[in-house]
């Protein structure tokens, strides 16, 4: 019987072969989960992106809605002194207006928004309100994570070419034309301006009155006044 020579390489893997495909394996392995671990976290982190730009969106739309609905009223302060609602400062505002993020309420609301510091040094912004004449506000946290909330107001007076921002307001019988608001988040910064329609509107009054004042003149010096 012939004598049959088997050569040991052929005959299956090394122990050295062995180790170095489970080397290889391993290696690929790694990389493989590695690069889904960086895609899992690009995906949250724009879907992050995105939730947090959405209810940056929502909440100035929920700002610029109270506020362009803002109303004058006001409320007896001390010995029949008036006092509006509205009053602002750099990091809050209180409003009387018509709009209310919370639907099932009816009527005019008051709206207090505060600019609050955390204790990581970010500021969240708190939104309450309450009805007119109650104490019962129910706040809600519109944004966080936030490295600057400011609020300014534009004011112009009818003697000056052109008006000025302040960072306070204060007065008890007047409205400013506009708010600004501004924040920021890192880098990235957003500054909203809202005008005030009822200063349209009170402008409009006293236009109209101005206009009717003069004919109301010519009928008492023609003795013809008409009484409503």
């Amino acid at each position: 019987m012939p004598n049959v020579h088997v050569n040991p390489r052929r005959a299956g893997f090394t122990l050295l072969e062995l180790l170095v495909s489970i080397v290889l394996f391993s290696s690929i392995l790694l990389i493989v989960s590695g690069a889904v671990r960086l895609g899992y976290r690009s995906v949250s982190s724009g879907e992050k992106k995105i939730n947090d730009m959405e209810r940056l969106r929502s909440s100035l739309s929920i700002i610029e809605a109270q506020i362009q609905s803002a109303l004058p009223l006001s409320y007896q302060q001390g010995q029949g002194v008036k006092q509006l609602y509205f009053q602002g400062t750099e990091h809050s505002l209180r409003l009387a207006t018509s709009y209310s993020i919370r639907g099932g309420q009816k009527g005019y609301v008051i709206v207090e928004y505060r600019a609050v510091m955390d204790d990581g040094g970010t500021w969240s912004l708190y939104e309450s309100e309450n009805m007119v004449g109650t104490r019962n506000p129910r706040e809600t946290i519109l944004l966080r994570a936030l490295t600057e909330i400011h609020f300014d107001y534009f004011f112009k007076d009818p003697t000056e070419e052109s008006g000025k921002w302040t960072s306070t307001w204060n007065d008890p019988v007047a409205l400013p034309e506009k708010v600004r608001i501004r924040l920021a988040a890192g880098r990235n910064d957003v500054s909203l301006v809202v005008p005030m329609r009822v200063q349209k509107l009170l402008a409009r009054a006293d236009a109209d009155v101005f206009r009717f004042l003069p004919r109301l003149s010519e009928k008492r010096d023609g003795k013809a006044v008409e009484r409503c």
